[in-house]
């Protein structure tokens, strides 16, 4: 004896599911028109259908380079990465561009740091002669240098401290000038991470006046004031006097966080950047439905720490995961994503691709 149950699974699709279920708990599926699984049955399959896709030409990589030193200094907080001594700096280019890496971010770890920051805009300063041997190396290399001042200034803010707070007008004047210095020793795409209000309008047009209208700029559209910047901030020896919640997101806020980002594109923005990335998807995915311009999301310091520690553990598959994360990046709108695993993940892409050549030979 047997008991027929019969299921409307949905009146849009327009059928009828029956299920006879018999006394020994053997279901037997009659009328089954929609087996989703079919789709997922072997690799070549699911490769077939598979919607999202990362590659190593959507991945941006940021760099360490640290003036006046001999030799690598690995970075605790990002094991597996290290600071680039300036002199090492061709060599690393030449290592990046034959694993197939095209596009670079480089922070620079600077021994003449000031209250303003102004090594930025001098011509024979550290943010100057890192693009400028980046492209002398390697002139296929696009070059996207963070356009900042934590790094160059002694108290850590990104602008000008005044009173125990950033001036915002006083900052976009400076980033201005660091902009067009970047712009002259050779960048492809500019970066600007300093949160001030009016910086991508001020950017773009001090830009076109001194005769660098080609020259891209890709805004850290929507930054939040984030704990996941930890180890950045260890990387670059940022000690910073304060917080940055005057002038970087809160991550309660999403609305202001999508007039961040669309303010940006009016002013001239040609890349909108969300950063952090895992946190953040339902921004990045709520910006990709109001804008058509290329979205990029920064894969963080803390996002790459806490993934490599818990692999080293072995808690997690670092390869699988990885791949994971980034993946629901690009799901969730990144056109390009700038992430410390891409050097690994261009490691893994020639291994890959060195294991299927032996296969079909």
């Amino acid at each position: 004896m047997s008991l027929t149950k019969t299921i409307l699974v949905n009146k849009s699709w327009g059928y009828i599911t029956v299920v006879s279920i018999s006394n020994s708990n053997n279901a037997v599926q009659q009328g089954l028109t929609k087996r989703l699984r079919r789709l997922r049955t072997t690799s070549l399959m699911r490769e077939l259908v598979r919607e999202n896709e990362v590659q190593l030409s959507d991945l941006i990589y940021p760099i360490f380079i640290e003036e006046n030193i001999s030799s690598e200094v690995p970075i605790t907080a990002l094991p597996g990465l290290v600071r680039i001594p300036e002199t090492q700096l061709a060599s690393e280019i030449k290592e990046l561009y034959a694993l197939g890496i095209r596009y670079v971010m480089p922070f620079g770890i600077s021994h003449h740091k000031d209250e303003i920051g102004s090594d930025t805009w001098n011509s024979n300063g550290l943010l100057s002669r890192m693009i400028s041997t980046i492209k002398s190396t390697c002139q296929q290399m696009m070059v996207i240098p963070d356009i900042c001042f934590c790094e160059y200034t002694t108290h850590g803010h990104c602008g000008v401290l005044t009173n125990h707070d950033v001036d915002n007008d006083q900052t976009v004047t400076n980033l201005v000038k660091q902009c067009i210095n970047a712009a002259r020793a050779g960048a492809d795409m500019l970066a600007p991470s300093a949160m001030m209000d009016g910086q991508i309008m001020a950017i773009r047009q001090g830009l076109d006046e001194a005769g660098f209208s080609r020259v891209a700029i890709l805004a850290h559209s929507a930054k939040f004031a984030s704990s996941f910047y930890g180890p950045f901030r260890h990387a670059v020896e940022c000690d910073l006097k304060g917080d940055r919640r005057t002038y970087q997101l809160d991550y309660a806020n999403s609305r202001q966080a999508l007039s961040e980002a669309l303010l940006d594109e009016q002013e001239g923005a040609d890349i909108l950047m969300i950063k952090p990335g895992t946190p953040y998807l339902d921004i990045l995915s709520s910006l990709r439905r109001k804008t058509l311009l290329p979205l990029a999301a920064y894969q963080v310091s803390g996002e790459y720490a806490a993934i490599k520690c818990a692999a080293q553990m072995g808690i997690l598959n670092e390869q699988e995961t990885v791949l994971e994360t980034l993946t629901g990046l690009k799901r969730a709108g990144a056109d390009l994503i700038v992430t410390y695993f891409a050097k690994q993940f261009a490691i893994w892409n020639q291994c890959d691709s060195y294991t299927l050549e032996h296969i079909k030979a």
